[in-house]
């Protein structure tokens, strides 16, 4: 998506069939807006060289670190600094937004089978 062009949350949300895997809505500078639904436990994960911000639209979300649980429920915005090792968990599901460095892999150092590609919005 280019600069200048509107996009809608929702619908990009209603576009995004599976769980935990992000999808671009718009990018800024060297950042990517992503769309993303998550339901259960995610990896514990580190992005050693940069921070991920969460939005979250609808649902509540768990960003577990390992001295202390970050909940957050719609309209809450929690930044991951740099580093820190973090595990989100939906006990049901949520919708999301990320704010993320251009070309973070979602599971950052950890790899796996939960790793998945950017996708693109039809």
């Amino acid at each position: 998506m280019s600069g200048g062009d509107v996009r809608n949350v929702q619908a990009a949300l209603d576009a995004v069939s599976g769980h935990w895997q992000p999808h671009r809505l718009t990018s800024v500078n060297d950042y990517d807006v992503k769309v993303v639904k998550v339901q259960g436990e995610f990896v514990w994960h580190t992005h050693p060289d940069t921070d991920e911000l969460f939005l979250v639209v609808s649902g509540t979300l768990t960003i577990q670190l390992r001295d202390r649980d970050v909940v957050l429920g719609p309209n809450d915005v929690f930044v991951v600094p740099k580093g820190v090792e973090h595990c989100p968990r939906a006990d049901a599901e949520v919708h999301a937004l990320l704010f993320e460095h251009q070309g973070t892999v979602n599971t950052g150092d950890a790899g796996g089978d939960m790793t998945a590609p950017l996708r693109e919005l039809s």
